[in-house]
């Protein structure tokens, strides 16, 4: 075999200017790699193809593990007419206009398979459209995801569809589309053993992030076998967002936490615009933001957390792009509003203070007696009902008399924060006077 860097005129001629993982996409159903579980030959697929009963699904995992590919050579080996759509790009207009024709195809006694990309990002309306058209046939959907569809899929879509999950694509099956890849363009990939395994690892299981790099490696025309500090040297300037699930994803929304918590509004904006132009996925985004509101603002900012819900409420609503800038006004808000982490400190310093105490009873006079006989056993005796006393406090004891630590809320002196730390030096005054 000569190197891989060598294309020959003859395959540039043919393909012209296809990507190559156009050209080295499988052609059969029986060439994808890696899905054994899904294709194999008692998987649900494989006996819907057998005995001619496709029905709708939704293919669920992560990007780049051929749901796309999948979709396609069903249809091509099916002889059903394929349509392709991507939630992020399509609207109720397009759905209706693949619906229309998908109805004068089956007058015609010819099937729909229609595969929607990003299937998660359609709001429920959108993907009520769907229903009426499933269950009278007009289309096989084919819907791909990698949000778990229990959380992002309507529960009345999702009972009509077998929902498949498909997985990282492992080390050894990334190294057989390399060799595909090889054998497809009788061609050696010229790179040393150390690089090839380190491009394996820099894939984290995406056959297409793979390929790419193979492709951008190719397009290096380098003259000599690549070995691995020059892979890792060049790839440093040229690919330093490459793999967004691995270390960039998670500096990047450490970059955005950050930013939020050292109330610096532009520096958050930044690094959410880094994350949305890398393609993070903007559910992600939002649960990260709910989650700084709780443990950097908490109850300095009680709003935060319904800004936040309630801004993740208008995404779904509205979809993307039309709904991206709600992401900007929430970071700003965030990051500017008063900050917090006392609830945090608090809620761990309870922890400690268990996992030391064990599974100590509560208090007699704290636990309810709905019987007699626990009645007649000292349950609920000599308890102290909070509204009849002044302020509504009765300064009673609520511990276990073996827990010696028991202060772990110490609230700030900003926001709303301030107000409580007021109240809760109130009632501790009170209860030190009563044991006093």
């Amino acid at each position: 075999m000569s190197d891989l860097f060598e294309r020959t005129k003859s395959v540039k001629s043919e393909n012209s200017n296809r990507p190559l993982a156009d050209l080295v996409r499988p052609q059969r159903l029986i060439d994808v790699v890696g899905q054994d579980n899904l294709l194999g030959p008692k998987s649900l697929i494989t006996m819907m193809l057998k005995e001619n009963s496709l029905s709708s699904f939704v293919l669920w995992g992560p990007p780049g593990i051929g749901k796309t590919t999948i979709a396609r050579l069903i249809a091509a080996e099916q002889n059903i007419q394929f349509e392709q759509l991507s939630a992020i790009f399509s609207g109720v207009k397009e759905l209706k206009s693949i619906f229309e024709s998908a109805k004068i195809r089956k007058e015609n006694n010819r099937q729909t398979l229609l595969f929607v990309d990003e299937i998660h990002r359609f709001n429920k309306a959108q993907q009520d459209a769907f229903l009426p058209n499933i269950e009278d046939g007009t289309i096989i959907l084919i819907g791909a995801t990698t949000e778990n569809p229990s959380f992002s899929l309507n529960p009345a879509l999702l009972s009509r569809c077998h929902i498949l999950t498909m997985d990282r694509l492992s080390d050894l099956s990334l190294e057989k589309i390399i060799t595909n890849i090889e054998t497809k363009f009788k061609k050696r990939f010229l790179v040393s053993l150390e690089a090839r395994k380190k491009i394996v690892e820099m894939a984290d299981g995406d056959a297409r992030s793979l390929i790419n790099l193979v492709e951008q490696i190719i397009n290096w025309k380098l003259a000599y076998e690549l070995d691995l500090d020059t892979l890792i040297t060049r790839l440093s300037k040229r690919l330093p967002n490459f793999n967004r699930t691995g270390e960039e994803h998670y500096n990047l929304i450490s970059a955005l936490h950050k930013s939020i918590r050292g109330s610096d509004p532009d520096a958050a904006l930044y690094w959410l615009s880094r994350m949305m132009d890398a393609g993070e996925d903007l559910n992600y985004i939002f649960r990260r933001l709910t989650r700084i509101a709780i443990e950097d603002i908490g109850l300095a900012d009680p709003n935060a957390k319904r800004i936040c819900l309630d801004s993740w409420q208008i995404y779904d609503r509205l979809g993307s792009p039309e709904g991206d800038l709600v992401l900007a006004e929430i970071v700003i808000y965030l990051a500017l509003t008063s900050k917090s982490n006392s609830t945090y400190k608090a809620f761990k310093k309870a922890k400690e203070a268990v996992s030391k105490s064990g599974s100590v009873p509560p208090p007699m006079h704290i636990i309810n007696a709905p019987t007699n006989l626990m009645k007649t056993q000292g349950y609920g005796e000599g308890y102290m009902y909070d509204h009849d006393y002044e302020n509504n406090f009765s300064g009673q004891d609520y511990f276990p008399d073996s827990v010696i630590d028991r202060s772990y809320y110490d609230p700030g002196n900003h926001g709303y924060e301030k107000r409580l730390n007021e109240k809760l030096s109130f009632f501790r005054d009170l209860r030190k006077e009563g044991q006093s």
